[in-house]
């Protein structure tokens, strides 16, 4: 087995366009292997999503999710490229199945880039002074906080979270696959969830607010 060295994830990256953890996943797989690893990324939709992801995303659905009892619902933005991709069984089962994931995991934000620099500031002030009661040695601790931001990111984005109905992938890697299966571009765009006496959590992509405007009587 290859060792899965910073280079070869590098190289994988420069040939496919895909992500770096989709990269050490595809190369892990394959045990080093690049040209399988290749192969592996295509299989799950993602060279052909990344080719895709420049696209105009102008068709799409507001998805709608109320949980048992009506304590917890959300609304969410997904688009798409096409009107007939939106009325396919598929993308509408996406749509229901990323408000229903917002409903159980609570994102924040949609994509890393996303995050506030105030929300990633406090975070790593409060990883540095973790790291620091737990007797870390000073020059390794801005190591150490980059890698605890992928736990940070993994709970509060959605694209980085777990897909609850299916743990082994991510929402991103969900996306992707239907970006290959339907062969256009899929992004969310925006979404609100709220909870009976709580105000609402909005997520959305480049700061823009999702929560909705009030209707008058």
């Amino acid at each position: 087995m290859a060792e899965i060295t910073a280079q070869l994830v590098k190289q994988l990256r420069e040939r496919t366009g895909a992500g770096m953890m989709e990269c050490k996943s595809a190369l892990t797989e394959t045990k080093g292997d690049l040209p399988e690893a290749e192969v592996v990324l295509r299989k799950r939709g993602i060279t052909s999503a990344v080719k895709k992801a420049s696209r105009s995303t102008k068709q799409g659905l507001i998805g709608s999710y109320i949980h048992h009892g009506g304590q917890l619902g959300v609304l969410v933005e997904v688009n798409c490229e096409s009107d007939f991709v939106a009325r396919t069984d598929d993308f509408q089962g996406l749509v229901h199945d990323l408000a229903m994931h917002i409903a159980a995991a609570d994102p924040q934000f949609i994509r890393k880039e996303d995050v506030t620099p105030t929300a990633l500031e406090k975070e790593k002030e409060i990883q540095r002074a973790r790291a620091l009661a737990e007797g870390k040695p000073e020059k390794i601790i801005d190591k150490i906080i980059e890698e605890r931001l992928s736990k940070f990111y993994e709970e509060i984005c959605l694209y980085e979270q777990p897909f609850v109905k299916e743990n082994t992938l991510t929402v991103d890697q969900l996306i992707k696959t239907k970006i290959a299966k339907l062969g256009e571009n899929i992004v969310v765009s925006r979404f609100v969830r709220f909870k009976v006496g709580d105000a609402p959590s909005a997520g959305s992509g480049g700061g823009e607010a999702a929560v909705p405007e009030p209707i008058q009587a």
